[in-house]
This record gives structure tokens, C-alpha cells and sequence, in this order.
């Protein structure tokens, strides 16, 4: 049985049994309602001594504290403090990330109008090594319909090349020996279409990540609070403030998918 007591803090214990071996449940800080019978403590630095009236309680778990009956090790305010900010920057951390993984999906999907980021997701066999086009070479926009790409090894045009070819983007790359150029072809009514009913597939399946996280930190506190390092009330609390940073990323996603279906949809 983990107690959360601190020598700084106002504690009170209260009991909810009478002299018997029924479970003890106890309520801390003042702002907990409270009801029942006023049980003593003393501590001394992160352990406490239990007592309802003359006598000491027993602990209801005996883990490795041995002949030590009766007292308790404390979790401290701080410790826990530390544990559910540990939660809550994982989780906004976690879900960042999915937003930007949505954005970066998008932004690799031509809308009909050149841009660079059309080429993010492609891999160039460099010398035996994947690595990005983008790492390799220098890629511009001259005009609306056209992107050009100069590398800075002229070695690689080749395979700069290839791997234009073997990819999704749907253009097909002019080699000059010096740059490569790719022209943008417009999107017809039916591909327009096409493409957005894979971007808002790919928006569901960003909410599935950040609805996953979610689920991930509430397990986490359920665990603190089968551990009694948190109550029933403060587990509620957190629930409703992670609901709220859920819908807060969520809402995140749904603006860059109308965004992107806007410019898919626009003619």
C-alpha cells in the first residue's frame, strides 16, 4: 500500500473501517471530501507509522519490508508530480509528431501546382546507401508546372534518375546531364478525386495514432492509481484534461486535411 505523505504538506488520514481486517482506505489532502474516522501518523522522512487510536495498523501488502510491520514507504508529491508530467509530455510529444507525419504525407501528394515537397518520400541509391533526394541535391520550383532538380554530385544524375522513375510522383524526369526537370502534369476531374479520398484516408489513420496515444496514457494512469499513487478523483481530472488535448491535435488534423483537400478539389 502505497501512502502519499510529504512533512511539508497538511496530510489527513482518514479511515473508513472499523478495528477489523476489512481493506483500509484513506483520503489525503484537503481538497479530497472526507468522511469517517480520524487516524494519527508520524513520519520520519519518506516512512510512516498508521494508527486508529492505541493501535498500529498492519500493511495490507507485505512486499521486501520484512519485520518493518507497520510502516509504510511513502511516495512523495514530487515523485508523483514527476511521473504524471512524464505522461502528459509523451503524450503532446507523441501526437506532434503524428500531426506531422499527416503534414508531411499531404505535402508529398501533387495538387497540380509544383512543389518541392513532392519529392520528399523519394530514396536515391547513393553509392549503396539509401538516402533522400532532398540530401543530395537542390530542388526548386522555377514556374507553376515544372520542378527542377540539380544534384550536387553530377555522378548521382543517373541514379537521381532512376529512382524518379521507380517512384509514385507520376512525372517522368528529362536528364540534360547537368539538371534534371520534371513538368507537372495537371490533374484530371477523376484523379483530383482519386487523391482525396487517399488524403482523408491517410487523416483517419492519423486519428487512430493520436486516439492510440490517448488510450496508452490512460492505461498509464490507471496504473498510478492501482498503485495508490493517484485517487479515483485525480484519475477523472487527467482523463478530462487528456480528452481535451486529444481533440485539441484532432482538430490539428482536420485543418490540414481541409487545407489539402481544398487544394487537390481547386481547378
Amino acid at each position: 500500500m502505497t501512502i502519499v505523505l510529504s512533512p511539508a504538506t497538511p496530510v489527513r488520514l482518514l479511515c473508513q473501517q472499523q478495528l477489523t481486517r476489512k481493506p483500509v482506505l484513506f483520503c489525503f489532502q484537503d481538497k479530497f471530501p472526507t468522511s469517517g474516522n480520524v487516524v494519527c501518523w508520524s513520519a520520519s522522512a519518506n516512512y510512516s507509522s498508521l494508527w486508529v487510536g492505541a493501535r498500529r495498523l498492519q500493511p495490507l501488502v507485505k512486499p521486501s519490508w520484512g519485520k518493518r510491520s507497520g510502516i509504510v514507504r511513502c511516495a512523495t508529491i514530487e515523485e508523483i508530480e514527476a511521473e504524471k508530467s512524464s505522461i502528459e509530455k509523451d503524450v503532446k510529444e507523441r501526437m506532434e509528431k503524428t500531426v506531422e507525419t499527416v503534414r508531411s504525407n499531404f505535402n508529398s501528394i501533387r495538387t497540380g501546382r509544383a512543389s518541392p515537397a513532392m519529392l520528399d518520400k523519394i530514396e536515391v541509391d547513393y553509392y549503396g546507401t539509401p538516402v533522400s533526394l532532398k540530401s543530395i541535391a537542390q530542388i526548386s520550383t522555377p514556374d507553376a508546372s515544372s520542378i527542377l532538380v540539380q544534384p550536387y554530385d553530377k555522378s548521382s544524375l543517373k541514379a537521381i534518375e532512376k529512382a524518379i522513375v521507380s517512384s509514385d510522383v507520376g512525372m517522368t524526369p528529362n536528364n540534360d546531364g547537368e539538371v534534371i526537370r520534371l513538368a507537372v502534369p495537371q490533374l484530371t476531374s477523376d484523379r483530383r478525386k482519386e487523391l482525396s479520398k487517399i488524403v482523408s484516408k491517410q487523416a483517419e489513420e492519423g486519428k487512430v495514432a493520436i486516439r492510440n496515444i490517448r488510450r496508452d496514457a490512460l492505461k498509464a494512469y490507471e496504473k498510478l492509481e492501482k498503485e495508490k499513487k493517484l485517487s479515483e478523483d485525480n484519475v477523472k481530472d487527467l482523463s478530462s484534461d487528456l480528452q481535451k488535448v486529444t481533440d485539441e491535435y484532432m482538430k490539428k488534423i482536420d485543418t490540414v486535411f481541409k487545407q489539402k483537400e481544398k487544394e487537390l478539389l481547386k481547378v
